[in-house]
């Protein structure tokens, strides 16, 4: 018995670009694997999905996962010399997230490579077992358009990278009840 067929658009080279959803996972070759998935496990509270001695899924949220990694005990570690991505971002709900993960990190012997308030973000740098680095951050803008007048502005224009803070400053500022606008200004206000 044939099934009914469907209708449906025309495929064509000139329909209109469509851009992705969502960016759906990322994959690690590593000659780390356990200590990987420990570190991701630990660092972005992910958990495995499905997983063996070759190859394990993780995820953090409802996407079925959002990282895998490839056992591949043989290869060399990444000198730095080499063309790819500088680091993978995470964005953290609010201030407070980003200070309680720091606090749990910090107890793990997890420590931040770099902090740095960019401007837009405040930011946390971690550098996993193979040396790949990960950003957690929280948006210091609420709303796009107040983010856009910021870039558009002389302390971008003067320095887009932003400034770096002591984490244990921040951390104190914000136990002290220290007002989130003065919060999202450290660094700058140095």
């Amino acid at each position: 018995m044939m099934s009914k067929t469907v209708a449906r658009e025309v495929i064509s080279a000139d329909s209109a670009p469509v851009a992705p959803r969502y960016f759906a996972h990322a994959v690690f070759r590593t000659p780390n694997y356990q200590a990987m998935i420990d570190w991701y496990g630990k660092v972005l509270n992910a958990h495995v999905v499905a997983g063996g001695p070759m190859l394990t899924f993780m995820s953090f949220d409802e996407e079925h996962h959002r990282l895998a990694f490839i056992n591949q005990p043989k290869l060399k570690p990444a000198d730095g010399s080499q063309a790819g991505v500088e680091h993978l971002a995470y964005g953290l709900g609010d201030l407070a997230e980003l200070l309680n993960t720091y606090a749990r990190l910090k107890s793990c012997d997890i420590a931040p490579v770099w902090c740095v308030n960019h401007g837009l973000t405040i930011s946390m740098y971690f550098q996993d077992p193979d040396g790949n680095r990960v950003e957690l951050q929280v948006d210091n803008f609420d709303t796009v358009e107040e983010l856009q007048g910021w870039f558009k502005g002389a302390e971008f224009a003067e320095n887009p990278i932003g400034h770096s803070y002591d984490p244990e400053e921040l951390l104190r500022l914000y136990a002290a009840g220290t007002p989130r606008a003065d919060l999202i200004r450290i660094g700058f206000d140095a």
